[in-house]
């Protein structure tokens, strides 16, 4: 039977957050997950396991098939998964005061002309209540923000936060967006003649486009969307604001009234997730859409999820500055067979061997010991005296001051020369 189309949606007044899913409430942990690949085939000498049929679709679902075509018609993302969460994401600006976490939508590339600026231009005529900031202050952003909070889009992030300047200059920005990521985090500021404190909200989805990845606090609140230039054969349809504007508008209005009695159900949904912690948090309001769209959309959500958070572990492990050293002394210590301890050159002397890492052209002559040192730092590791075979001494690393940090930044053991973001 054909589900039928919801009587067009009038706003209440106030959007009121469920009890149930009011902030600090208990959260049940997931039972089990979703494979990051429901086509990967089962082991030889296994039984393949029951595919499990998607639920049967409802009216939501159609909305979100249709929202995806359009999409695509515009944009070519760099993945079907990236389109899918894109699809999911926006949609769920419509449902903005069931959410404990406000997920960003960060649109990233290397370079110009990668369709960054094409996509905020598709966002800005599907979300909910769009608010481009262009140049806006964040007092202005935040005293905007209200209990029906707008969704906040901003292009050429870039330029505020593209360099340390920028970024300190901007630190104001920065620390609202992340501050607006979870409910009930607020800036407090005086008002009026008498100097008045007074708490402004801060929950709104935002979605940032730029040349770069943006601040680390950012991109880890973020659904990332790497972007690339189109390929030779590759083409999209202009994007024309009198002719395509309407038609969006059609679509954004009929996603609202068919999300919008369901706002109770969406804050009390509690989807087993693919991925843990902030990933989790940020990807719940996404999973929850897709189980309410029915159809395909749960495994879709949740093969998008898996992937894309997996990509952005292992892009995180490929920075020098974040766990990408601690995986590759892991992979020595592991060589080394377990070693309590490693002189300090015979350490960088394993880590510039590797033609896949950074190391051996880290600076002029590689990585030296006091940049080692520097690095490790921030991980609370230090050097010191460690006893050689012959009995001597030289400074060096032991393999316990490390366990705490592989525990929490890499807690997944490789094999010496296979690729970490295999799966």
């Amino acid at each position: 039977m054909q589900p039928t189309t919801p009587e067009p949606y009038s706003a209440p007044s106030k959007a009121v957050w469920p009890t149930a899913a009011a902030p600090g409430q208990p959260r049940r942990l997931p039972e089990a997950t979703e494979p990051a690949d429901d086509r990967a085939l089962a082991p030889a000498n296994q039984p393949a396991e029951e595919v499990v049929p998607d639920p049967e679709p409802t009216y939501g679902s159609g909305l979100l098939d249709e929202l995806r075509a359009q999409i695509a018609r515009f944009v070519i993302l760099p993945s079907e998964q990236a389109l899918d969460a894109v699809t999911l994401w926006v949609a769920a600006t419509h449902l903005q005061p069931a959410w404990q976490h406000a997920p960003r939508l960060a649109v990233v590339g290397p370079a110009k002309r990668c369709g960054k600026s094409r996509l905020l231009d598709v966002l800005t005529e599907t979300v909910h209540e769009p608010m481009l900031t262009i140049n806006t202050t964040p007092a202005a952003v935040f005293r905007s923000i209200s209990d029906e909070p707008p969704t906040l889009l901003v292009d050429e992030a870039d330029t505020i936060f593209g360099t340390p300047k920028m970024a300190e200059k901007n630190e104001e920005m920065r620390g609202l967006l992340n501050a607006g990521h979870q409910r009930n985090r607020f800036v407090t500021r005086v008002v009026g003649n008498d100097h008045t404190p007074h708490k402004f909200a801060t929950f709104a989805m935002a979605a940032l486009a730029g040349i770069g990845d943006l601040p680390d606090t950012i991109m880890d609140r973020s659904v990332v969307i790497r972007m690339r230039r189109r390929a030779e054969g590759e083409s999209v349809k202009p994007f024309r604001s009198r002719r395509d504007t309407p038609a969006l508008h059609d679509l954004r209005d009929r996603i609202a009234a068919w999300a919008r009695p369901l706002l109770d159900e969406a804050a009390d949904l509690e989807p087993e997730m693919p991925v843990e912690d902030r990933a989790a948090d940020t990807w719940e309001p996404l999973v929850i859409v897709a189980d309410l769209a029915a159809g395909p959309w749960p495994r879709l959500a949740r093969a998008a999820c898996a992937r894309m958070v997996a990509a952005e572990v292992a892009a995180e492990e490929d920075h020098p500055s974040g766990a990408r050293i601690l995986a590759d002394i892991r992979r020595v210590f592991v060589a080394q067979r377990e070693a309590d301890s490693l002189p300090t050159e015979e350490l960088l002397h394993q880590l510039r061997l590797d033609p896949e890492s950074p190391w051996a052209e880290w600076g002029r002559s590689g990585l030296s010991p006091r940049e080692l040192g520097r690095i490790l730092r921030e991980f609370d590791i230090r050097p010191s005296n460690v006893r050689l075979a012959d009995g001597t001494q030289r400074k060096g690393y032991t393999r316990n001051k490390f366990l705490d940090a592989w525990r929490r930044y890499c807690p997944t053991v490789h094999p010496v020369g296979a690729d970490p973001t295999a799966s």
